[in-house]
């Protein structure tokens, strides 16, 4: 196998992927790696959506309240020059990316780059979200976390919105969303349709 010149000598790099419903800790899961990676004194990176301020303009911060400082960006094409020389990039709400973060993702990889992404594989209408796919497609590692079902209290894989709107992209939190079974999701949709 022939490699180019800038690749001798160099470590391998990965995707890992962390995915799952809303409430099911997957931000929590992000920032458990990335801290663990800054124990053992390696540079880290984390960016998150510009469009998510739900929580904190330029923190990422999980459902529990943990916290790691982030860079908010526009596009995902600017990861490849914030994380210029840096071992580990997290990257939180990646459903919220442009469909081009799989191919940064890659690239990433390439350079020898531990890349950590974590976001809903589904919308609220349980169709693959965004870019979530093809990440899932294309990691090495995919971690599927569950909540517990609000109704039922069995693993949750879905997340169900209880506001009428139809936009794809409502942030919210427990006021507009539950994690729910499979079963209660689909009859919570049944039930609305009525």
């Amino acid at each position: 196998m022939f490699l180019e010149p800038h690749f001798k000598g160099q470590r391998s790099g990965w995707i890992e992927v962390i995915c799952g419903s809303m409430f099911s800790g997957k931000t929590e899961e992000l920032i458990r790696r990335l801290k663990r990676a800054k124990i053992a004194s390696q540079k880290v990176e984390i960016f998150k959506p510009a469009t998510d301020t739900r929580y904190d303009v330029k923190n990422v911060v999980s459902h529990d309240a943990n916290s790691i400082l982030a860079t908010p960006v526009e596009h995902s094409s600017r990861l490849l020059t914030l994380a210029e020389g840096v071992s580990v990039v997290g990257v939180d709400e990646a459903q919220f990316f442009d469909l081009e973060l799989p191919e940064v993702c890659q690239q990433l990889a390439l350079r020898g780059t531990r890349v950590i992404v974590a976001g809903l594989d589904m919308d609220y209408k349980g169709k693959p979200f965004g870019p979530m796919p093809n990440l899932l497609a294309v990691s090495e590692y995919i971690t599927k976390v569950h909540a517990i079902c609000q109704h039922c209290g069995n693993l949750a894989t879905h997340s169900f919105r209880l506001s009428a709107e139809e936009d794809t992209v409502v942030l919210g939190e427990k006021e507009r969303y539950e994690a729910r079974c499979r079963t209660c999701y689909h009859m919570g949709n049944i039930l609305n349709l009525k």
